[in-house]
């Protein structure tokens, strides 16, 4: 089968890969018909390099049709249309029963100290091939698949996968109050997509973004736009958004950026000299150093008010960054984060697309592209280029 492969930093490749088969009786085989390019898989084309390897089957926003199921899988079957979260889940462990299905024991990688494996995600999560694939290989299929109706195009399911749920999280996390003032840093696909549920959810939803046409996507679905160059030049965002909450600040902040934030050029330097260093030296400097590029956090601490809430959906890395402890502390702020539990929200979020798109689900992704394009679109959308927001590959 052809599939996206990671072949080294800024290098991406389709190839032909073995195709899945079935490994355990609890497995499933589904022939893939769209999958996502996300915001994470850019950690994987350059700061992340050390925990990948050569050949390694990226992506984790797969859906498709069901061709094959192991012997002891019996609530699903062949031809059933399901979307497969990004977290590989077993359903049954005691993470999975408290809903944190992105901490599963069953799956943990204790070798680097971390959670849940995912699909397509480096060493630090399980190695497990990925979903930018024409089939792949799903355990815990009587859990972990989502079933959807054959009615709609893919696009309008296929976002259950991750975004949905991890704007959604991001939006629960953050506990706005009714009424209340929502600022989302960041207008790529999980802060547009918060930035939407909070318009939806009644509540004033103020978001920063450098990139005109992101901007211009959340404006038109009620957000209020801000653009980071313009709100620097005169003071900052925080400055900006306390002068139009009464002196206060938002009441929540979602930073939807994570470690991959613009106006922290040592930490980006740093990460990329960490790219090119041997796996060996290059792996726990990235696990124990300093290394986020903490501008966008910054901001959310900076900028909400006392006693306000600041949900974190970006991905941060490092393990010793400075931390301002004494203005959260003085500021009385709640600080909720984590890889979404996405099995957690998916029947919650189905249920909302089945007859209607109060989302915009249907029209999320800025770009359809053939499986053979995923090269170029991997270096178009870390460069922000092309008006990219939501690439889907039709494989």
């Amino acid at each position: 089968m052809k599939a996206v492969t990671w072949q080294g930093v800024h290098d991406m490749r389709v190839e032909e890969v073995p195709d899945p088969r079935i490994e355990q009786p609890t497995d499933a085989i589904i022939k893939v018909t769209s999958t996502g390019l996300c915001g994470s898989d850019l950690h994987l084309y350059e700061t992340l390099a050390p925990f990948m390897e050569s050949g390694d089957v990226v992506g984790h926003e797969p859906m498709g049709i069901v061709e094959e199921v192991g012997a002891d899988v019996t609530d699903l079957a062949v031809g059933d249309r399901v979307v497969v979260p990004f977290n590989v889940c077993c359903g049954s462990c005691w993470m999975c029963e408290q809903n944190l299905y992105s901490q599963c024991e069953t799956t943990q990688n204790h070798e680097h100290g971390t959670g849940a494996s995912f699909f397509g995600y480096s060493k630090l999560y399980g190695q497990v091939p990925g979903g930018q694939a024409e089939y792949l290989r799903v355990p815990y299929a009587d859990f972990l698949p989502v079933k959807v109706p054959h009615e709609h195009d893919d696009d309008r399911f296929l976002f259950l996968s991750d975004v949905l749920p991890t704007a959604w999280q991001a939006v629960k996390y953050a506990a706005v109050p009714d009424g209340g003032t929502l600022l989302v840093l960041g207008a790529g696909p999980i802060g547009d997509m918060a930035a939407r549920m909070g318009v939806e959810a009644g509540y004033r939803v103020i978001s920063v973004d450098r990139i005109p046409e992101r901007l211009a996507r959340v404006a038109a679905f009620g957000a209020e736009p801000l653009d980071l160059d313009e709100a620097e030049q005169v003071g900052g965002v925080a400055d900006v958004v306390r002068e139009s909450t009464d002196g206060r600040g938002p009441d929540s902040v979602i930073d939807a950026v994570g470690m991959e934030a613009h106006g922290s050029p040592a930490a980006g330097l740093v990460q990329k000299f960490a790219g090119m260093l041997p796996d060996a030296v290059a792996e726990p400097l990235m696990k124990n150093a300093g290394l986020d590029r903490l501008a966008a956090l910054y901001t959310a601490i900076d900028a909400v008010r006392r006693g306000g809430t600041i949900s974190i959906s970006g991905v941060y890395g490092g393990a010793a960054d400075p931390m301002p402890m004494m203005q959260l502390f003085d500021k009385q702020v709640q600080l909720r984060m984590g890889q979404a539990n996405v099995r957690a929200w998916t029947d919650e979020l189905l249920a909302k697309l089945v007859d209607d798109d109060p989302f915009g689900v249907d029209g999320f992704a800025t770009h359809h592209l053939p499986l053979e394009e995923a090269p170029s679109a991997y270096s178009h959308f870390q460069k922000k280029e092309e008006g990219m927001v939501k690439v889907v590959f039709r494989p």
